[in-house]
C-alpha cells in the first residue's frame, strides 16, 4: 500500500504538469505595437477595450536617455516622445487595424507637436517591431497620402522600435482616474474638433473590423503616378497590357492571394491559378466575385469582356470561355494590376479570413 501512497500523487503531479505544458503551448503569441500621437493620455482610450488588445501602456521612447522621467521628456531635450505601447493578440486583431485606428487619433500633418501640445516630445511616429510592421506602416502612410483627406504632407515618421520606458503610474489610465480633468483638457486641446472635421462619421468600428478596401477613395492621377510604377499606372489606369512571359506573377506558384495593387481589395487565389500557356497569370474564378466588374471591350477590332476591380476601378485584364472545369473560364490578368500576399503574411496584412483556404 505504501507504494500507492507515493505513486498516485506523483502521477497527479505529472498530469497537472502536462496540462500546464499544453496550456503554455496553446497560449497565443502576443505582439507589440508602439505609436506616438502627442499626449499619451489621449491615445490610451482609443485602443483600450478593443477585442484582441491585452494592455496599453503610456510611456516614453525614441531617445537615448535611459529611464527618463516626465520632467526629463517634457524638456524636449531627451529625444524621447510620449507614446503608447500596445500588447495585442494578432489572432484577434490585426496590425493593419491598429494602424487605421492610430491615424484617426492624430494630426499627421503637424511637424511641431499635436494640437495644444507643442515641442519635439509631442511629435507623431510609428515605431515598428519587425519588417512586416514596417511594410504595413509604410503602405498605410502612402494610402493616407493618396486618400486626399489632408491637403498637407503627412509628416508622421516611421522608425524602428527601441527601448520603451513606462511613464509614472500617475499617467497610466489618466482618463479613468481623472475623468473631469481629462475631458476638459481633451476638449480644450482642439483634438476632438480636428478629428471631427477630418474624419466625421468615418470612425473605426471597435466591435467589428471593417474591410478597409470598402472605404477606399481613389486618389488623383498625379498621386497615383507617385505611388505606382510606370507599368502599373499604364495597365491599371490606361488599360495597357504588359508583356507576356515577362511579368511578375505569370509563373508564380506560391500559395496566397492576389489583391488590387491600388486598393488592396481581394481578387484571386492561388488555389484557382493555372498555367494557361499565355504568359500572364490565369485564374479559373475570382476569389471575391463581387469585387470583379465586367465590361464590354470593342478595342483592337475585337469584342471581349474586360474585367476591372470594383473599388479602385483598376483595369485587370479580360475573361475568356476557354478555361478549365468546373467554370470553363480563364481570367487573363496583368501582373501589374496585382499585389501578391503569401499565406504566411495574410493575418499580418489584414486578410486572416482567407487562411482557411490553405488549411
Amino acid at each position: 500500500m505504501r507504494w500507492i501512497l507515493f505513486t498516485v500523487p506523483l502521477i497527479l503531479l505529472l498530469a497537472f504538469s502536462a496540462m500546464e505544458g499544453r496550456q503554455e503551448i496553446n497560449k497565443p503569441e502576443l505582439k507589440k505595437a508602439t505609436f506616438a500621437g502627442g499626449c499619451f493620455w489621449c491615445m490610451e482610450p482609443a485602443f483600450e477595450g478593443l477585442d484582441g488588445v491585452v494592455d496599453v501602456i503610456a510611456g516614453y521612447t525614441g531617445g537615448k536617455e535611459k529611464n527618463p522621467t516626465y520632467k526629463d521628456v517634457s524638456s524636449g531635450k531627451t529625444g524621447h516622445v510620449e507614446a503608447v505601447q500596445i500588447l495585442y493578440d494578432p489572432e484577434r486583431i490585426s496590425y493593419k487595424r491598429l494602424l487605421d485606428i492610430f491615424w484617426q487619433q492624430i494630426d499627421p500633418t503637424d511637424p511641431g507637436g499635436q494640437f495644444a501640445d507643442r515641442g519635439p516630445n509631442y511629435k507623431t511616429a510609428i515605431f515598428y517591431h519587425d519588417e512586416v510592421q514596417k511594410k504595413l506602416a509604410e503602405e498605410s502612410k502612402k494610402a493616407l497620402e493618396a486618400s486626399g483627406i489632408f491637403d498637407k504632407p503627412i509628416v508622421t515618421e516611421i522608425r524602428p522600435a527601441g527601448p520603451f520606458y513606462p511613464a509614472e503610474q500617475y499617467h497610466q489610465d489618466y482618463y479613468k482616474k481623472n475623468p473631469v480633468k481629462y475631458k476638459f483638457y481633451r476638449y480644450a486641446s482642439g483634438r476632438d474638433g480636428f478629428l471631427k472635421k477630418y474624419w466625421g462619421n468615418k470612425k473605426i468600428d471597435t466591435k467589428k473590423e471593417k474591410k478597409f478596401w470598402m472605404n477606399f477613395k481613389k486618389p488623383p492621377k498625379e498621386e497615383l503616378k507617385k505611388i505606382l510604377t510606370p507599368m502599373q499606372y499604364r495597365v491599371t489606369q490606361e488599360n495597357a497590357t504588359e508583356p507576356a512571359f515577362s511579368n511578375e506573377y505569370w509563373n508564380n506558384k506560391e500559395e496566397g492571394i492576389y489583391v488590387d495593387v491600388v486598393s488592396g481589395e481581394p481578387l484571386f487565389s492561388s488555389k484557382d491559378k493555372f498555367d494557361s500557356g499565355t504568359g500572364w497569370p490565369s485564374f479559373s474564378k475570382p476569389l471575391e466575385p463581387e469585387n470583379i466588374v465586367e465590361r464590354k471591350d470593342v478595342s483592337f477590332f475585337m469584342v471581349r469582356t474586360e474585367v476591372r476591380s470594383r473599388y479602385a476601378d483598376s483595369h485587370l485584364g479580360h475573361v475568356f470561355n476557354d478555361g478549365p472545369p468546373p467554370t470553363g473560364l480563364r481570367y487573363c490578368i496583368n501582373s501589374a494590376s496585382l499585389r501578391f500576399i503569401p499565406k504566411e503574411r495574410l493575418k499580418e496584412e489584414g486578410y486572416g479570413e482567407y487562411l482557411k483556404l490553405f488549411e
